[in-house]
Protein backbone atom coordinates (compact mmCIF):
# COMPACT_ATOMS: atom_id res chain seq x y z
CA UNK A 1 0.00 0.00 0.00
CA UNK A 2 1.38 3.41 -0.97
CA UNK A 3 2.08 6.18 1.54
CA UNK A 4 -0.83 8.16 0.09
CA UNK A 5 -3.19 5.21 0.53
CA UNK A 6 -2.00 4.68 4.09
CA UNK A 7 -2.56 8.35 4.86
CA UNK A 8 -6.10 8.13 3.44
CA UNK A 9 -6.91 5.08 5.57
CA UNK A 10 -5.50 6.77 8.68
CA UNK A 11 -7.56 9.88 8.04
CA UNK A 12 -10.68 7.76 7.55
CA UNK A 13 -10.13 5.82 10.78
CA UNK A 14 -9.49 9.04 12.71
CA UNK A 15 -12.71 10.56 11.34
CA UNK A 16 -14.64 7.42 12.30
CA UNK A 17 -13.32 7.65 15.86
CA UNK A 18 -14.61 11.19 16.07
CA UNK A 19 -17.99 10.16 14.61
CA UNK A 20 -18.84 7.15 16.80
CA UNK A 21 -16.29 7.20 19.62
CA UNK A 22 -12.89 5.63 20.15
CA UNK A 23 -14.26 2.49 21.83
CA UNK A 24 -16.30 1.51 18.78
CA UNK A 25 -13.52 1.71 16.19
CA UNK A 26 -11.43 -1.45 16.45
CA UNK A 27 -7.99 -1.65 14.88
CA UNK A 28 -6.01 -3.92 17.21
CA UNK A 29 -5.50 -7.36 15.67
CA UNK A 30 -6.81 -9.16 18.76
CA UNK A 31 -10.05 -7.14 18.65
CA UNK A 32 -10.64 -7.36 14.91
CA UNK A 33 -9.81 -11.04 14.39
CA UNK A 34 -13.35 -12.42 15.06
CA UNK A 35 -14.76 -10.13 12.34
CA UNK A 36 -12.24 -11.11 9.65
CA UNK A 37 -12.86 -14.84 9.28
CA UNK A 38 -16.08 -16.37 7.98
CA UNK A 39 -18.04 -18.99 9.95
CA UNK A 40 -16.70 -21.92 7.90
CA UNK A 41 -13.14 -20.53 8.16
CA UNK A 42 -12.90 -20.64 4.41
CA UNK A 43 -12.13 -16.94 3.99
CA UNK A 44 -9.65 -14.85 5.98
CA UNK A 45 -9.61 -11.11 5.29
CA UNK A 46 -8.01 -7.95 6.61
CA UNK A 47 -9.48 -4.53 7.39
CA UNK A 48 -8.28 -1.05 8.18
CA UNK A 49 -10.88 -1.01 10.99
CA UNK A 50 -13.95 -2.69 12.37
CA UNK A 51 -16.64 -0.07 12.95
CA UNK A 52 -19.42 -0.63 15.48
CA UNK A 53 -22.07 2.10 15.13
CA UNK A 54 -24.90 2.20 17.64
CA UNK A 55 -27.61 4.02 15.65
CA UNK A 56 -28.84 4.37 12.10
CA UNK A 57 -27.58 7.95 12.09
CA UNK A 58 -24.10 6.72 13.00
CA UNK A 59 -24.22 4.19 10.17
CA UNK A 60 -25.14 7.00 7.78
CA UNK A 61 -22.29 9.17 9.10
CA UNK A 62 -19.79 6.36 8.56
CA UNK A 63 -21.02 5.77 5.01
CA UNK A 64 -20.59 9.47 4.24
CA UNK A 65 -17.03 9.29 5.58
CA UNK A 66 -16.40 6.22 3.42
CA UNK A 67 -17.52 8.25 0.41
CA UNK A 68 -15.23 11.13 1.30
CA UNK A 69 -12.19 8.88 1.78
CA UNK A 70 -13.15 6.26 -0.84
CA UNK A 71 -13.07 3.38 1.62
CA UNK A 72 -15.14 0.29 0.84
CA UNK A 73 -17.45 -1.05 3.57
CA UNK A 74 -18.32 -4.67 4.34
CA UNK A 75 -21.57 -4.89 6.38
CA UNK A 76 -21.68 -7.73 8.90
CA UNK A 77 -24.36 -9.14 11.21
CA UNK A 78 -23.76 -12.27 13.27
CA UNK A 79 -21.04 -13.48 10.87
CA UNK A 80 -22.77 -16.83 10.42
CA UNK A 81 -22.93 -16.73 6.61
CA UNK A 82 -21.83 -19.74 4.56
CA UNK A 83 -20.70 -18.01 1.36
CA UNK A 84 -18.14 -15.44 2.58
CA UNK A 85 -20.48 -12.52 1.99
CA UNK A 86 -19.53 -10.66 5.19
CA UNK A 87 -15.74 -11.13 5.05
CA UNK A 88 -13.46 -8.34 3.77
CA UNK A 89 -10.80 -9.01 1.16
CA UNK A 90 -7.13 -9.45 2.02
CA UNK A 91 -6.00 -5.94 1.05
CA UNK A 92 -6.56 -4.30 4.42
CA UNK A 93 -8.11 -1.35 2.60
CA UNK A 94 -11.74 -2.19 3.42
CA UNK A 95 -13.58 -1.53 6.69
CA UNK A 96 -16.03 -3.93 8.33
CA UNK A 97 -19.16 -2.22 9.60
CA UNK A 98 -20.70 -4.41 12.28
CA UNK A 99 -24.40 -3.90 12.98
CA UNK A 100 -24.29 -5.80 16.28
CA UNK A 101 -24.94 -2.70 18.41
CA UNK A 102 -28.13 -1.89 16.49
CA UNK A 103 -29.93 -4.39 18.68
CA UNK A 104 -33.14 -2.73 19.79
CA UNK A 105 -36.69 -3.91 19.33
CA UNK A 106 -38.36 -0.63 18.41
CA UNK A 107 -42.00 -1.70 18.45
CA UNK A 108 -44.30 -4.69 18.65
CA UNK A 109 -47.82 -4.23 17.32
CA UNK A 110 -50.01 -7.25 18.15
CA UNK A 111 -53.02 -5.91 16.25
CA UNK A 112 -50.99 -5.33 13.09
CA UNK A 113 -49.06 -8.57 13.77
CA UNK A 114 -45.72 -6.88 13.26
CA UNK A 115 -42.47 -6.36 15.10
CA UNK A 116 -40.02 -3.58 14.21
CA UNK A 117 -36.42 -4.51 14.97
CA UNK A 118 -32.98 -3.16 14.25
CA UNK A 119 -30.59 -5.09 12.07
CA UNK A 120 -28.42 -6.40 14.89
CA UNK A 121 -31.22 -8.11 16.82
CA UNK A 122 -30.48 -11.83 17.06
CA UNK A 123 -33.10 -14.05 15.41
CA UNK A 124 -33.77 -16.03 18.60
CA UNK A 125 -34.54 -12.78 20.42
CA UNK A 126 -37.16 -11.85 17.81
CA UNK A 127 -38.71 -15.29 18.28
CA UNK A 128 -38.72 -14.83 22.07
CA UNK A 129 -40.26 -11.37 21.94
CA UNK A 130 -42.97 -12.70 19.63
CA UNK A 131 -43.72 -15.58 22.03
CA UNK A 132 -43.99 -13.15 24.94
CA UNK A 133 -46.73 -11.37 22.98
CA UNK A 134 -48.44 -14.71 22.18
CA UNK A 135 -47.33 -14.47 18.58
CA UNK A 136 -45.08 -16.54 16.32
CA UNK A 137 -42.12 -15.33 14.31
CA UNK A 138 -41.66 -18.38 12.07
CA UNK A 139 -38.18 -17.85 10.60
CA UNK A 140 -36.10 -20.67 12.09
CA UNK A 141 -32.65 -21.98 11.20
CA UNK A 142 -29.69 -23.65 12.84
CA UNK A 143 -27.80 -20.39 13.53
CA UNK A 144 -30.78 -18.61 15.12
CA UNK A 145 -28.92 -18.15 18.41
CA UNK A 146 -26.31 -15.92 16.77
CA UNK A 147 -27.48 -14.80 13.32
CA UNK A 148 -29.17 -11.40 13.07
CA UNK A 149 -32.21 -10.05 11.28
CA UNK A 150 -30.07 -7.79 9.11
CA UNK A 151 -28.05 -10.77 7.90
CA UNK A 152 -31.20 -12.87 7.45
CA UNK A 153 -32.63 -10.18 5.18
CA UNK A 154 -29.37 -9.52 3.35
CA UNK A 155 -29.23 -13.19 2.32
CA UNK A 156 -33.01 -13.75 2.13
CA UNK A 157 -32.70 -16.58 4.65
CA UNK A 158 -34.97 -19.61 4.37
CA UNK A 159 -34.98 -22.25 7.09
CA UNK A 160 -37.49 -24.89 8.09
CA UNK A 161 -40.75 -22.91 7.92
CA UNK A 162 -40.63 -21.71 4.30
CA UNK A 163 -43.23 -24.22 3.14
CA UNK A 164 -45.96 -22.45 5.13
CA UNK A 165 -44.62 -18.99 5.94
CA UNK A 166 -42.15 -18.15 3.17
CA UNK A 167 -38.55 -17.03 3.45
CA UNK A 168 -37.23 -13.75 4.89
CA UNK A 169 -38.53 -11.72 1.95
CA UNK A 170 -42.10 -12.91 2.53
CA UNK A 171 -41.82 -12.15 6.23
CA UNK A 172 -40.69 -8.55 5.77
CA UNK A 173 -43.10 -5.63 5.30
CA UNK A 174 -40.75 -2.67 5.48
CA UNK A 175 -37.12 -1.61 5.72
CA UNK A 176 -34.90 1.19 6.88
CA UNK A 177 -31.77 1.42 4.72
CA UNK A 178 -28.68 3.59 4.60
CA UNK A 179 -27.90 4.23 0.94
CA UNK A 180 -24.38 4.17 -0.54
CA UNK A 181 -24.44 7.99 -0.38
CA UNK A 182 -25.12 7.98 3.36
CA UNK A 183 -28.80 8.95 3.15
CA UNK A 184 -31.46 7.18 5.22
CA UNK A 185 -34.47 5.67 3.48
CA UNK A 186 -37.28 5.14 5.99
CA UNK A 187 -39.55 2.46 4.56
CA UNK A 188 -40.75 1.10 7.90
CA UNK A 189 -44.41 1.26 6.99
CA UNK A 190 -45.67 -2.18 8.01
CA UNK A 191 -48.26 -2.30 5.22
CA UNK A 192 -49.58 -5.41 3.49
CA UNK A 193 -50.67 -3.27 0.54
CA UNK A 194 -48.60 -0.40 -0.83
CA UNK A 195 -48.75 -0.02 -4.60
CA UNK A 196 -46.97 3.32 -4.97
CA UNK A 197 -44.08 2.56 -7.28
CA UNK A 198 -41.00 0.36 -7.42
CA UNK A 199 -40.66 -2.13 -4.58
CA UNK A 200 -37.42 -0.90 -3.03
CA UNK A 201 -37.78 -3.29 -0.13
CA UNK A 202 -37.41 -6.35 -2.32
CA UNK A 203 -34.45 -4.77 -4.07
CA UNK A 204 -32.39 -4.67 -0.87
CA UNK A 205 -33.47 -8.07 0.49
CA UNK A 206 -31.04 -10.71 -0.76
CA UNK A 207 -28.57 -8.11 -2.07
CA UNK A 208 -25.99 -8.98 0.64
CA UNK A 209 -25.25 -5.35 1.44
CA UNK A 210 -24.08 -4.53 -2.09
CA UNK A 211 -26.76 -1.88 -2.70
CA UNK A 212 -27.07 -0.35 0.79
CA UNK A 213 -27.06 -1.26 4.47
CA UNK A 214 -30.26 -2.52 6.09
CA UNK A 215 -30.50 -0.97 9.57
CA UNK A 216 -34.04 -1.93 10.65
CA UNK A 217 -37.07 -3.87 9.45
CA UNK A 218 -40.77 -4.42 10.05
CA UNK A 219 -41.34 -8.18 10.21
CA UNK A 220 -44.61 -10.12 10.11
CA UNK A 221 -45.88 -12.05 13.10
CA UNK A 222 -48.42 -14.87 13.13
CA UNK A 223 -50.74 -16.31 15.78
CA UNK A 224 -49.13 -18.93 17.98
CA UNK A 225 -50.42 -22.39 16.96
CA UNK A 226 -52.46 -24.21 19.58
CA UNK A 227 -50.65 -27.47 18.87
CA UNK A 228 -47.76 -28.94 16.91
CA UNK A 229 -47.54 -32.56 15.87
CA UNK A 230 -44.25 -33.96 14.57
CA UNK A 231 -43.52 -37.30 12.90
CA UNK A 232 -40.85 -39.24 11.06
CA UNK A 233 -41.82 -41.29 8.02
CA UNK A 234 -39.65 -43.88 6.28
CA UNK A 235 -39.80 -44.09 2.48
CA UNK A 236 -38.21 -46.02 -0.36
CA UNK A 237 -37.13 -43.10 -2.56
CA UNK A 238 -37.27 -39.34 -3.17
CA UNK A 239 -40.05 -40.06 -5.69
CA UNK A 240 -42.16 -41.60 -2.92
CA UNK A 241 -41.37 -38.55 -0.78
CA UNK A 242 -42.80 -36.29 -3.49
CA UNK A 243 -46.00 -38.33 -3.64
CA UNK A 244 -46.20 -38.23 0.15
CA UNK A 245 -45.73 -34.44 0.08
CA UNK A 246 -48.63 -34.10 -2.36
CA UNK A 247 -50.81 -36.22 -0.07
CA UNK A 248 -49.80 -34.20 3.00
CA UNK A 249 -50.61 -30.94 1.25
CA UNK A 250 -54.01 -32.23 0.11
CA UNK A 251 -54.83 -33.51 3.60
CA UNK A 252 -53.39 -30.80 5.83
CA UNK A 253 -53.31 -27.76 3.53
CA UNK A 254 -51.75 -24.75 5.29
CA UNK A 255 -51.36 -26.72 8.55
CA UNK A 256 -48.32 -28.43 7.01
CA UNK A 257 -45.40 -26.30 8.22
CA UNK A 258 -42.40 -28.58 7.81
CA UNK A 259 -41.42 -31.31 5.36
CA UNK A 260 -37.73 -32.20 5.59
CA UNK A 261 -36.03 -34.93 3.56
CA UNK A 262 -33.03 -36.83 4.98
CA UNK A 263 -31.21 -39.75 3.41
CA UNK A 264 -30.36 -42.89 5.38
CA UNK A 265 -26.67 -42.00 5.24
CA UNK A 266 -27.38 -38.60 6.84
CA UNK A 267 -28.90 -40.22 9.91
CA UNK A 268 -26.23 -42.94 10.05
CA UNK A 269 -23.64 -40.17 10.11
CA UNK A 270 -25.48 -38.42 12.94
CA UNK A 271 -25.60 -41.67 14.93
CA UNK A 272 -21.90 -42.27 14.36
CA UNK A 273 -20.81 -38.93 15.79
CA UNK A 274 -23.70 -38.29 18.22
CA UNK A 275 -24.62 -41.74 19.62
CA UNK A 276 -27.30 -40.26 21.87
CA UNK A 277 -29.31 -39.48 18.71
CA UNK A 278 -30.25 -42.99 17.70
CA UNK A 279 -31.63 -44.11 14.34
CA UNK A 280 -35.43 -43.78 14.66
CA UNK A 281 -36.46 -47.06 12.98
CA UNK A 282 -35.56 -50.71 13.56
CA UNK A 283 -34.68 -51.21 9.90
CA UNK A 284 -32.80 -49.02 7.45
CA UNK A 285 -34.81 -47.02 4.94
CA UNK A 286 -33.39 -45.11 1.94
CA UNK A 287 -35.16 -41.86 2.83
CA UNK A 288 -36.68 -40.34 5.96
CA UNK A 289 -39.11 -37.42 6.04
CA UNK A 290 -39.55 -35.20 9.08
CA UNK A 291 -42.91 -33.47 8.90
CA UNK A 292 -44.78 -31.17 11.22
CA UNK A 293 -48.32 -29.83 11.42
CA UNK A 294 -49.17 -26.61 13.28
CA UNK A 295 -52.84 -26.41 14.23
CA UNK A 296 -54.73 -23.38 15.46
CA UNK A 297 -57.60 -25.51 16.82
CA UNK A 298 -56.29 -28.22 19.17
CA UNK A 299 -53.80 -31.05 19.53
CA UNK A 300 -56.63 -33.56 19.23
CA UNK A 301 -57.64 -32.08 15.88
CA UNK A 302 -54.04 -32.10 14.65
CA UNK A 303 -53.44 -35.70 15.74
CA UNK A 304 -56.66 -36.92 14.14
CA UNK A 305 -55.67 -35.27 10.87
CA UNK A 306 -52.18 -36.71 11.15
CA UNK A 307 -53.42 -40.23 11.78
CA UNK A 308 -55.76 -40.05 8.77
CA UNK A 309 -52.92 -38.85 6.58
CA UNK A 310 -50.50 -41.54 7.76
CA UNK A 311 -53.11 -44.27 7.38
CA UNK A 312 -53.70 -43.23 3.76
CA UNK A 313 -49.96 -43.00 3.07
CA UNK A 314 -49.37 -46.51 4.43
CA UNK A 315 -52.32 -47.93 2.50
CA UNK A 316 -51.05 -46.38 -0.75
CA UNK A 317 -47.54 -47.69 -0.17
CA UNK A 318 -46.01 -44.21 -0.04
CA UNK A 319 -44.66 -44.71 3.47
CA UNK A 320 -43.05 -47.90 4.79
CA UNK A 321 -43.03 -46.98 8.47
CA UNK A 322 -43.77 -43.99 10.68
CA UNK A 323 -43.42 -42.76 14.24
CA UNK A 324 -45.34 -39.81 15.71
CA UNK A 325 -43.88 -37.75 18.55
CA UNK A 326 -45.90 -38.29 21.71
CA UNK A 327 -44.69 -35.15 23.49
CA UNK A 328 -42.63 -32.00 23.10
CA UNK A 329 -39.44 -33.75 24.19
CA UNK A 330 -39.77 -36.41 21.49
CA UNK A 331 -40.61 -33.75 18.91
CA UNK A 332 -37.43 -31.91 19.87
CA UNK A 333 -35.47 -35.16 19.51
CA UNK A 334 -36.78 -35.59 15.96
CA UNK A 335 -35.68 -32.08 15.05
CA UNK A 336 -32.30 -32.69 16.72
CA UNK A 337 -31.69 -35.50 14.23
CA UNK A 338 -32.24 -33.08 11.37
CA UNK A 339 -30.23 -30.23 12.86
CA UNK A 340 -27.23 -32.41 13.72
CA UNK A 341 -26.60 -33.46 10.13
CA UNK A 342 -24.29 -30.50 9.34
CA UNK A 343 -22.50 -31.01 12.66
CA UNK A 344 -22.00 -34.70 11.91
CA UNK A 345 -20.63 -33.81 8.50
CA UNK A 346 -18.12 -31.47 10.09
CA UNK A 347 -17.04 -34.23 12.48
CA UNK A 348 -16.65 -36.65 9.57
CA UNK A 349 -14.26 -34.26 7.82
CA UNK A 350 -14.04 -31.73 5.03
CA UNK A 351 -16.80 -31.96 2.43
CA UNK A 352 -18.16 -30.19 -0.63
CA UNK A 353 -21.38 -28.33 0.13
CA UNK A 354 -24.12 -27.35 -2.32
CA UNK A 355 -27.17 -25.27 -1.37
CA UNK A 356 -29.36 -25.75 -4.41
CA UNK A 357 -33.00 -25.44 -5.41
CA UNK A 358 -34.90 -27.15 -8.20
CA UNK A 359 -38.64 -27.31 -8.93
CA UNK A 360 -40.17 -29.63 -6.36
CA UNK A 361 -41.36 -31.99 -9.09
CA UNK A 362 -37.74 -32.43 -10.29
CA UNK A 363 -36.17 -33.41 -6.98
CA UNK A 364 -36.40 -37.17 -7.48
CA UNK A 365 -34.92 -37.05 -10.98
CA UNK A 366 -32.25 -34.55 -9.90
CA UNK A 367 -31.04 -36.77 -7.05
CA UNK A 368 -30.99 -39.93 -9.16
CA UNK A 369 -29.20 -38.35 -12.13
CA UNK A 370 -26.68 -36.37 -10.12
CA UNK A 371 -25.90 -39.20 -7.70
CA UNK A 372 -25.14 -41.44 -10.67
CA UNK A 373 -22.88 -38.84 -12.31
CA UNK A 374 -20.93 -38.29 -9.10
CA UNK A 375 -20.57 -42.03 -8.46
CA UNK A 376 -19.13 -42.45 -11.95
CA UNK A 377 -16.75 -39.49 -11.56
CA UNK A 378 -15.54 -40.35 -8.05
CA UNK A 379 -16.30 -43.95 -7.02
CA UNK A 380 -16.92 -44.21 -3.30
CA UNK A 381 -17.95 -40.58 -2.81
CA UNK A 382 -20.65 -40.42 -0.12
CA UNK A 383 -23.75 -38.31 -0.65
CA UNK A 384 -25.16 -36.35 2.29
CA UNK A 385 -28.50 -35.22 0.90
CA UNK A 386 -31.02 -33.44 3.09
CA UNK A 387 -33.13 -30.32 3.06
CA UNK A 388 -36.44 -28.58 2.74
CA UNK A 389 -38.27 -30.82 0.28
CA UNK A 390 -41.45 -28.78 0.60
CA UNK A 391 -39.85 -25.74 -1.05
CA UNK A 392 -37.40 -27.50 -3.37
CA UNK A 393 -34.24 -26.61 -1.42
CA UNK A 394 -31.66 -29.37 -0.98
CA UNK A 395 -28.33 -29.35 0.84
CA UNK A 396 -26.66 -31.67 -1.60
CA UNK A 397 -23.26 -32.37 -0.09
CA UNK A 398 -20.45 -34.71 -1.08
CA UNK A 399 -18.28 -36.45 1.53
CA UNK A 400 -14.93 -38.04 0.66
CA UNK A 401 -14.82 -41.83 0.27
CA UNK A 402 -14.59 -43.78 3.52
CA UNK A 403 -11.05 -43.63 4.91
CA UNK A 404 -9.87 -41.24 2.20
CA UNK A 405 -7.85 -38.04 2.62
CA UNK A 406 -10.58 -35.38 2.78
CA UNK A 407 -8.24 -32.47 2.09
CA UNK A 408 -6.82 -34.19 -0.99
CA UNK A 409 -10.35 -35.11 -2.07
CA UNK A 410 -11.38 -31.44 -2.05
CA UNK A 411 -8.24 -30.29 -3.83
CA UNK A 412 -8.58 -32.91 -6.54
CA UNK A 413 -12.33 -33.06 -7.12
CA UNK A 414 -14.14 -29.94 -5.89
CA UNK A 415 -14.11 -27.98 -9.16
CA UNK A 416 -15.23 -31.00 -11.18
CA UNK A 417 -17.96 -32.02 -8.73
CA UNK A 418 -19.27 -28.46 -8.50
CA UNK A 419 -19.61 -28.44 -12.27
CA UNK A 420 -21.45 -31.79 -12.28
CA UNK A 421 -23.89 -30.60 -9.62
CA UNK A 422 -24.45 -27.12 -11.03
CA UNK A 423 -24.85 -28.36 -14.60
CA UNK A 424 -27.51 -30.76 -13.33
CA UNK A 425 -29.22 -27.94 -11.41
CA UNK A 426 -29.19 -25.86 -14.58
CA UNK A 427 -30.71 -28.67 -16.66
CA UNK A 428 -33.54 -28.87 -14.14
CA UNK A 429 -34.07 -25.07 -14.26
CA UNK A 430 -32.90 -24.58 -10.69
CA UNK A 431 -30.70 -22.25 -8.67
CA UNK A 432 -27.15 -22.82 -7.41
CA UNK A 433 -27.93 -20.86 -4.23
CA UNK A 434 -31.26 -21.40 -2.48
CA UNK A 435 -30.76 -19.73 0.91
CA UNK A 436 -27.06 -19.11 1.58
CA UNK A 437 -26.51 -16.29 -0.91
CA UNK A 438 -23.66 -15.90 -3.40
CA UNK A 439 -21.14 -13.93 -1.34
CA UNK A 440 -17.71 -14.45 -2.78
CA UNK A 441 -18.04 -18.24 -2.87
CA UNK A 442 -20.37 -18.51 -5.87
CA UNK A 443 -19.85 -15.22 -7.64
CA UNK A 444 -18.20 -16.74 -10.73
CA UNK A 445 -20.59 -19.70 -10.84
CA UNK A 446 -23.57 -17.36 -10.78
CA UNK A 447 -22.17 -15.36 -13.68
CA UNK A 448 -21.66 -18.60 -15.61
CA UNK A 449 -25.24 -19.81 -15.20
CA UNK A 450 -27.15 -16.54 -15.40
CA UNK A 451 -28.01 -15.14 -18.80
CA UNK A 452 -26.03 -12.16 -20.07
CA UNK A 453 -29.22 -10.08 -19.92
CA UNK A 454 -29.72 -10.89 -16.24
CA UNK A 455 -26.09 -10.12 -15.39
CA UNK A 456 -26.23 -6.79 -17.24
CA UNK A 457 -29.43 -5.80 -15.44
CA UNK A 458 -27.78 -6.53 -12.08
CA UNK A 459 -24.67 -4.59 -13.09
CA UNK A 460 -26.85 -1.65 -14.14
CA UNK A 461 -28.59 -1.61 -10.76
CA UNK A 462 -25.29 -1.79 -8.90
CA UNK A 463 -23.75 1.03 -10.94
CA UNK A 464 -26.82 3.25 -10.53
CA UNK A 465 -27.17 2.84 -6.77
CA UNK A 466 -23.49 2.44 -5.82
CA UNK A 467 -21.46 4.22 -8.52
CA UNK A 468 -18.29 4.30 -6.40
CA UNK A 469 -18.63 0.55 -5.66
CA UNK A 470 -18.06 1.03 -1.94
CA UNK A 471 -20.83 -1.29 -0.75
CA UNK A 472 -19.43 -4.78 -0.16
CA UNK A 473 -17.43 -4.96 -3.40
CA UNK A 474 -16.46 -8.37 -4.71
CA UNK A 475 -19.69 -9.98 -3.52
CA UNK A 476 -22.64 -11.10 -5.70
CA UNK A 477 -21.12 -9.35 -8.77
CA UNK A 478 -17.59 -8.82 -10.03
Amino acid sequence: MTDAALATRSAFVAACREAIGDAHVLTDAHDTEPFLTDWRRRYQGAACAVLRPGTTEEVAALVRLANTHRVALVPQGGNTGLAGGATPDASGAQAVISLARLNRVRALDPHNNTITVEAGVVLAEVQRRARDAERLFPLSLAAEGSCTIGGNLATNAGGTGVLRYGNARELCLGLEVVTPQGEIWDGLRGLRKDNTGYDLRDLYIGAEGTLGIITAAVMKLHPQPAARVTALAALASPHAALDFLALAQRTAGPLLTGFELMSDFCLRLVGKHFPQLRYPFEQSHPQIVLLELSDSESEEHARTLFEQMMETALEQGLVDDAVVAENLSQSRAFWDLREHIPLAQAEEGLNIKHDIAVPISSIGAFIEETDAAIAQAVPGARMVTFGHLGDGNLHYNVQAPEGGDAKAFLAQHQTMLNRIVYDSVDRHHGSISAEHGLGQLKIDEAAHYKSSVEVRLMQTLKAALDPLSLMNPGKVLR
